[in-house]
């Protein structure tokens, strides 16, 4: 046994009491954070919606939200933060506190397109956590009535015939419906003018009207004129049938498989947030979208709700990534801006 002087040993005692003190300092913020996630949430939440209230986007979000105050055991507060196609809601997401009380509720277009078509002051990638994903809203390409083509083989071979006759219409230049477009005349080496309307409620006036040809739309948007019978239905984009158009193929059921083009949503909080606080959040969520009033509603929108192994953050996040490295080189290729 080795003795120390009083000197060497108040010296010792004092390295010691170091020791213990950094790790205590070590140990405290892990503590705390457990014990703050297990008392989150204790306040009402923020859901920023990028879009205006109303649109179907907004609905999606406020059925959502609705639900997962009973998981939560507090309210969600939707704001609606419009301008700039949603990049100023989710920059305010981006700086919001990363402690659970801000949540962005966010498309493809804002999580995935906006990269491409705009100079973003942050990184969709980096800057944000995914919580889950909601909901899948498939396209559909839809013919004016008159149009000759009677399956998606046959508009195909009616696009060839006369390249570069047929109108497209469109709600926007850098919209989902607009990239669809450049995708299918990609895959189909076709070519048709593109017709840029002030939304879509115009471009299927027109569509019904006969004064364009044809339009890749959502099928949410559709279904009314479908229903209707006065425009017709060539395949949905996506590889499945919709629940709110079972009657209508799918692209790979007609013939061009891979040609898939939806608008979903989900969603993110800023990146430092607690795994254990998204771990709450996505136990909300996906609790919402078991709830059959839930999935019934969402249904009446049109939208598709994904399987429970696709709501986890992971597969949210996991989607966004492949989506980017699939739509940003089809963007930028097509020189392809903001309105």
């Amino acid at each position: 046994m080795r003795i120390f002087n009083r000197p060497d040993r108040d010296r010792a005692l004092g390295v010691a009491a170091s020791i213990l003190l950094g790790f205590a300092h070590l140990a405290i913020p892990a503590s705390v954070e457990v014990a703050w996630a297990q008392a989150y949430p204790s306040r009402p939440i923020t859901m920023i919606v990028p879009f205006p209230a109303g649109g179907p986007t907004d609905a999606v979000a406020r059925i959502i939200a609705e639900r997962m105050r009973v998981s939560l055991d507090q309210p969600i507060v939707i704001e609606n933060v419009v301008g700039a196609s949603g990049s100023i809601a989710v920059g305010r997401v981006v700086r919001a506190a990363p402690d659970g009380y801000t949540l962005g509720f966010g498309t493809w277009s804002t999580h995935v397109v906006n990269g491409a078509i705009l100079s973003l002051p942050y990184d969709l990638l980096a800057d944000l956590k995914p919580v889950a994903l909601v909901s899948d809203s498939p396209m559909v390409i839809v013919g004016r009535k008159t149009l000759p083509a009677g399956n998606l083989n046959e508009l195909v071979a009616w696009l060839k015939s006369d390249p570069g006759k047929a109108l497209n219409g469109t709600p926007g230049v850098a919209t989902a419906a607009a990239l669809a477009g450049v995708l299918f005349q990609d895959k189909t080496a076709t070519r048709f003018q593109t017709v840029p309307y002030r939304g879509v409620g115009p471009a299927m006036q027109d569509l019904v009207a006969g004064r364009i040809d044809l339009m890749f739309d959502l099928v949410a948007d559709a279904m009314p004129q479908l229903r209707a019978g006065t425009i017709k239905a060539y395949a949905v984009l996506s590889p499945r049938r919709v629940s709110a158009a079972p009657e209508v193929a799918t692209v790979d059921e007609s013939g061009l498989r891979g040609l898939y083009v939806s608008s979903w949503q989900g969603i993110w909080v800023p990146k430092d947030t607690a795994d254990a606080v998204i771990a709450a959040l996505n136990h909300a969520v996906m609790d919402a979208l078991g709830d059959q009033a839930v999935r019934q509603r969402l249904l009446d929108f049109a939208q598709e709700i994904p399987p429970r192994e696709r709501q986890t953050p992971q597969a949210l996040g996991a989607l966004q990534r492949a989506e980017i490295e699939k739509w940003w080189p089809i963007i930028k290729n097509a020189g392809i801006k903001a309105d």
